[in-house]
C-alpha cells in the first residue's frame, strides 16, 4: 500500500510498500491491510501507526484528519497538524496532550466570542425595541 499523510502545506509523511496501517476514529482503534475496501472515516487526536515492507514500525501524531482508503492501494490522511516520530511514547505523552491542550484553548475562545455576539444582539435588540430611548446625540 502506499500511504500519505498531508497537512495543508506539505507532505509529512509518504511511505510505499506499507503493510499495515493503524488508527482511531470516534469507534476506536481499527486496522488497514492491502486490499481493504474503499473507506472514508474522521480520525480523532491520536497517533497514526504503520508497518513497512521492512517490518519497521513509523508513527505519526495527527491532530484529528480524514482518513481515505482508495482501491486498497492508497491511503491519504489529511489533517490540520501531524507530526511524525518513531518513539511512540514522545509522542504519545507530549505531542499528543499538547493537542488535546490546543483543542481545549480553541473551544474555551469558541464559548467567549459566542458570548460577545450574543451580548452584541442583545444590546441591538434593546435599542430596535419601539419606544427605546434614544441615544445621545439625536441618533436612534
Amino acid at each position: 500500500m502506499r500511504l500519505r499523510i498531508l497537512n495543508p502545506l506539505a507532505v509529512v509523511a509518504a511511505a510505499d510498500d506499507v503493510l499495515s496501517i493503524r488508527a482511531e476514529d470516534a469507534s476506536g482503534s481499527f486496522g488497514v491491510l492491502p486490499g481493504h475496501a474503499d473507506f472514508l472515516t474522521v480520525l480523532a487526536i491520536s497517533v497514526v501507526s504503520w508497518t513497512d515492507a521492512d517490518e519497521r514500525r513509523h508513527h505519526c501524531a495527527v491532530r484529528s484528519g480524514v482518513l481515505t482508503v482508495n482501491g486498497g492501494r492508497e491511503v491519504t490522511i489529511a489533517t490540520r497538524e501531524a507530526i511524525p516520530g518513531d518513539d511512540l511514547t514522545t509522542l504519545h505523552d507530549t505531542v499528543l496532550k499538547k493537542f488535546e491542550t490546543d483543542l481545549e484553548t480553541q473551544r474555551e475562545e469558541y464559548v467567549d466570542s459566542t458570548r460577545l455576539q450574543l451580548a452584541a444582539i442583545r444590546q441591538i435588540m434593546r435599542h430596535l425595541r419601539p419606544g427605546a430611548a434614544s441615544l445621545p446625540g439625536g441618533a436612534s
